[in-house]
């Protein structure tokens, strides 16, 4: 039940789909993208044989989660780790298998052990409902006045209605039954006496101090401008609140794009109307290629993009309170169709990896979410990204914050990083990261297996007012809050910023350093 917290394993781990280069990438995508229901039914049955070694009875499980293609024809499956039938909370083993599911390796994140000397109880005291409600209740707390009123799409209804007037639903919300690990971080024995200050991250141990059953609530809601995206952990016994996090993946925060001048978009020719719909990249998806919509400031998608002509926008930042679909109104479309084809061409063309999900699923981009909206963020409930038209900021769909969004795609796909803390910051970082290489790529003209070494590494300059980015990739405590190195104060930082080391330690890794001491861009 020891879990070895080492941030730079951890965070080359994180980030297998972003290195720089091309080696190793010719056969990431040449094998089979999932296992057969035959092999995956093996594939379990190997696990469940291999328990005993363990020192797992048999009220433990395993649950197939996700897969995606490995290299040389392999398989990564993500398997959740059950108790009685019910999924143990970030308990999984990562399962790299050839032909025929069998087992090449496995990664164990264990976090059920201790549940062999126990008997926990899975018969919830409240229903999903309850918790979902509480889960509502704890998110919109201390705000005298909701509006839009509240409106949740069907099939989902909450009977009886809630006392309070809570937010607009983007997503029903939903809750599964978990089992919880409460954890605790404790010193290995030879820090026992070390400083804060001297502490590195092999130093503190994660152990799990209790277990509770509880419920996982996923909310996806909107209140005016502000988005309210939570994981909520309300316990099943009295529904009391054991923990909540922020799962707002943002950064804040021919067509005439704003960012990048005149670039080559892909269209649909139906009749006489072309639609902003690539059909040569990706398949299946919500439109059944990768597309743009105008949300036409609401919080739903809305209809994808259509023109008479197949000349789209002006260049120019949106005008506020004007049409959304004119040639201003198109330039936030241009620069989401731009900043999704290159995000899908850098993924492909030097890693072999196809979309986000390597399964070649398409996506789209919400363009003109809300109205005056100051930040854009991806939705793993749709698989696509929302863009705001911003206030504080210029429109929010310049090329690193789009990559930056669809990189938490990758993520989502590919790794079971929960959204706070540490595990937060590697998802954030991954995608800093992710938004640095589709900027290089898009700049240096969007083809090729190589991520060219130029960049400004830096996170939403462009969109900047000022001029001044939301992060610094090379020099992290730059921007005032994020730290250049890890101590044992960043779990708790919100994770825009604890995602500061990680950048840092890619800005060396991919660029080396050959700056004098005292540059910001010296190791």
């Amino acid at each position: 039940m020891n879990f070895r917290k080492t941030l730079l394993a951890a965070s080359i781990a994180a980030l297998p789909l972003m290195m720089c280069g091309a080696a190793g990438a010719a056969s990431l995508m040449g094998g089979p993208t999932v296992q057969s229901p035959q092999d995956n039914a093996s594939l379990i049955g190997q696990l469940m044989s291999q328990r005993g070694k363990y020192g797992l009875d048999s009220r433990h499980g395993f649950t197939l989660a996700k897969q995606h293609p490995g290299v040389d024809g392999t398989i990564i499956s993500r398997v959740d780790h059950t108790f009685k039938g019910v999924r143990v909370f970030s308990s999984e083993s990562v399962v790299v298998t050839g032909p025929h599911g069998s087992i090449i390796s496995e990664s164990v994140a264990d976090r059920r052990s201790g549940l062999s000397q126990k008997d926990i109880n899975v018969a919830p005291g409240i229903s999903a409902k309850g918790a979902i409600e509480r889960s509502i209740k704890a998110a919109t707390s201390g705000r005298a006045q909701i509006d839009p009123p509240f409106r949740i799409d069907p099939p989902f209804a909450i009977d009886p209605p809630l006392a309070i007037d809570p937010p607009f639903a983007i997503d029903p919300p939903f809750a599964e039954l978990i089992i919880y690990p409460v954890m605790k971080e404790v010193r290995i024995a030879s820090a026992v006496n070390k400083a804060e200050a001297a502490l590195n991250a092999t130093d503190l141990e994660s152990v799990v101090d209790s277990y509770k059953l509880a419920y996982l609530v996923h909310t996806r809601m909107v209140s005016g401008k502000k988005p309210l995206f939570h994981d909520t952990v309300v316990s099943a016994v009295d529904g009391s609140i054991i923990d909540q996090w922020s799962m707002l993946q943002t950064v804040v925060g021919t067509g005439n794009s704003q960012y990048n001048g005149p670039v080559p978009i892909n269209t649909t020719l139906s009749g006489a109307t072309y639609s902003m719909v690539d059909a040569s990249r990706g398949t299946g998806g919500t439109y059944g290629a990768m597309a743009i919509t105008n949300a036409n400031h609401t919080t739903s998608a809305g209809a994808v993009y259509t023109n008479t002509s197949n000349t789209w926008g002006d260049g120019a930042n949106y005008i506020a309170g004007g049409s959304t679909t004119n040639a201003n109104g198109q330039t936030a479309a241009v620069n989401a169709m731009w900043g999704l084809m290159n995000t899908y061409d850098m993924l492909k063309n030097t890693l072999n990896w196809q979309s986000l999900d390597g399964h070649n699923t398409a996506t789209y981009i919400a363009a003109h979410v809300n109205t005056a909206y100051d930040n854009a963020y991806y939705s793993d409930t749709c698989k696509c990204m929302y863009i705001g038209d911003g206030s504080s900021f210029y429109s929010l769909g310049s090329i690193d914050v789009i990559g930056h969004e669809m990189s938490h795609g990758v993520t989502a796909s590919t790794s079971n990083l929960t959204y706070r803390a540490e595990s937060g910051g590697l998802n954030e970082s991954n995608s800093d990261i992710g938004g640095e290489m589709v900027e290089a790529y898009a700049r240096s003209g969007g083809t090729g297996t190589l991520v060219p070494a130029g960049n400004d590494w830096v996170m939403g300059k462009e969109i900047s007012k000022t001029g001044t980015p939301l992060r610094y990739l090379y020099k992290p405590s730059k921007d005032g809050s994020s730290p250049d190195a890890w101590s044992s104060a960043i779990k708790r930082l919100d994770v825009h910023y604890s995602s500061g080391p990680n950048n840092r330690m890619y800005y060396f890794l991919s660029q080396g350093s050959n700056s004098p001491p005292g540059s910001d861009y010296y190791r």
